[in-house]
């Protein structure tokens, strides 16, 4: 069985594994989803920072790596983001275990299932078992987005007023930034405070656990709603790594099967933000 840690503990000094030699940390696996790639509001340098950095045995991309709806409306791709793509498929040739699940803004990546790509396996879904023995299911989660299946227009409707919000919370951060303020996610805001978006992101992780208790596993990993999480619901270990647009979070498992939200600038701008939940 899972235990949440006690809210004292959400907040705590990162135990992670580094090598003081190299400056690395290393992980037994590793999770991150909805990168974005080919839009302006990827994070891409933080991405490169953290790729370099964190070394693992297995890699999971878990969904809107690419957003091919962005770049359909108008192509957008920097060298920044092609220098991702190479990180990726450079860990896939060292050995690293790459597994790629495609979400709704990557879904013509679907069309390759089973099919590996300069070592990089893409597959719909995966069920994952940690080193104390707990299977996790891994799926991007637009399954369980009603919006994305019964309304794709609506969803592409909000996908444009997101973009926008993004492109605003980059000129706010510019003046803070001049300010000597630190970095501030406008549209992570709403989506705490906004009473119908907190309620969406609820129904979401309950949906998704629920699936997870039918498949019989004891935990899922996700992204999609970029909100990382992770916590117990109804006996059921819900993961939600979060994104590399607003949060730059990713979910990793120690050696010891421990699982870990890794929120990345807390880490290397001040080492708070450690969210642990483990065996």
């Amino acid at each position: 069985m899972a235990r949440v840690a006690s809210p004292s503990a959400f907040i705590a000094e990162p135990a992670a594994p580094a090598d003081a030699e190299e400056g690395r940390l290393r992980y037994r696996s590793v999770w991150i989803s909805d990168l974005h790639l080919g839009t302006p509001g990827c994070q891409a340098g933080a991405l490169l920072e953290f790729l370099r950095t964190v070394e693992c045995e297995q890699l999971f991309l878990v969904g809107d790596i690419i957003d091919g709806w962005q770049l359909r409306r108008s192509w957008y791709w920097p060298q920044t983001h092609n220098d991702v793509v190479q990180k990726l498929l450079r860990k896939a040739r060292k050995g690293c275990r790459v597994i790629f699940i495609p979400g709704n803004h990557d879904e013509f990546a679907r069309k390759y299932l089973q099919h590996s790509f300069g070592g990089i396996e893409v597959a719909e879904d995966w069920i994952h078992e940690t080193a104390d023995g707990r299977k996790l299911w891994i799926t991007h989660g637009d399954l369980f987005d009603g919006v994305i299946q019964c309304a794709r227009w609506l969803a592409h409707l909000g996908d444009s007023a997101y973009e926008f919000t993004l492109k605003l919370n980059r000129h706010l951060n510019s003046l803070r930034a001049r300010l000597g303020l630190p970095y501030w996610s406008l549209s992570k805001y709403l989506k705490l405070k906004v009473k119908r978006a907190v309620s969406y992101v609820s129904d979401f992780e309950v949906a998704v656990a629920r699936e997870a208790r039918k498949r019989g596993v004891q935990g899922v990993v996700c992204g999609h709603i970029h909100h990382a999480e992770l916590r117990m619901i109804d006996g059921i270990l819900y993961c939600n790594d979060g994104d590399w647009v607003e949060s730059l979070t990713a979910l990793v498992e120690h050696a010891d099967g421990e699982l870990e939200i890794l929120d990345w600038a807390a880490v290397t701008n001040s080492s708070r933000g450690v969210h642990r939940i483990g065996a």
